[in-house]
């Protein structure tokens, strides 16, 4: 509780603002998604495709691998994570040290040492929920394969046509909601950084911040990237 008496009101109006411009961009680009193309929802369409082409081969061992390539980066990011939260811990034990290098760096501000806590614990907050994302989405794309691995062979669908963009709908989302879990740690990552601004200021707090918001929108709905994936349409 002293922590939060100590923190100035500025600080405070930073750190909502900062809140309420995570959650406030997640929920945007989820729903300006339906209105103008979106990097999932390119690549969504690529998945369904995917899927469908892979209901007609037999043996399915190219899915398999493509499955395990996608699954590496969240493993990947989960461990980095795990090691980034070890070394955020080891510094709270030396965090008198860390303040001082900070005050010394030009137009930073002075911090007392238990809101210097506060700063590292808000980071700590921010990758731990990235754990939870990165390894909730290692998971899905465990089921991604096991849905694979249980797909009938391609003669079935002869037989039976209807069935197929049903089993091809349910694998691509499943697949789109890995992506997307996967997305959200990754956001995570990208809202860290503004973090580190705060123990400069709160005002470079805030503009990080925006800085953030306006690297992920563009990446999101105005990459090269996304113009590419769009020509195949």
């Amino acid at each position: 509780m002293k922590i939060l008496s100590l923190l100035p009101w500025l600080d405070w109006l930073a750190l909502v603002f900062f809140a309420s411009a995570w959650v406030g961009y997640a929920q945007f680009s989820n729903r300006w998604a339906s209105r103008r193309p979106s990097i999932l929802a390119a690549t969504n369409r690529f998945r369904l495709r995917w899927m469908q082409m892979s209901l007609s081969r037999e043996p399915r061992v190219l899915d398999g691998i493509i499955t395990q390539s996608l699954s590496n980066t969240p493993t990947f990011f989960s461990s980095t994570t795990i090691l980034i939260i070890g070394g955020l811990l080891a510094l709270m034990g030396t965090t008198d040290k860390a303040a001082e290098l900070v005050r010394e760096i030009p137009f930073s501000q002075p911090t007392p040492i238990l809101i210097f806590e506060l700063k590292i614990i808000v980071l700590i907050t921010i990758f731990v929920y990235a754990f939870f994302r990165f390894s909730w989405s290692m998971r899905q794309y465990t089921w991604v394969a096991l849905m694979i691995g249980a797909l009938p062979p391609p003669e079935f669908f002869q037989f039976n046509p209807d069935s197929k963009n049903d089993y091809a709908g349910r694998i691509a989302t499943m697949t789109g909601l890995a992506a997307e879990t996967f997305n959200d740690g990754l956001r995570s990552y990208y809202f860290s950084f503004a973090v580190m601004g705060w123990f400069f200021s709160p005002i470079a707090f805030v503009v990080t911040t925006l800085l953030i918001v306006a690297i992920l929108y563009n990446r999101e709905f105005q990459s090269d990237v996304l113009d590419v994936l769009n020509d195949g349409k």
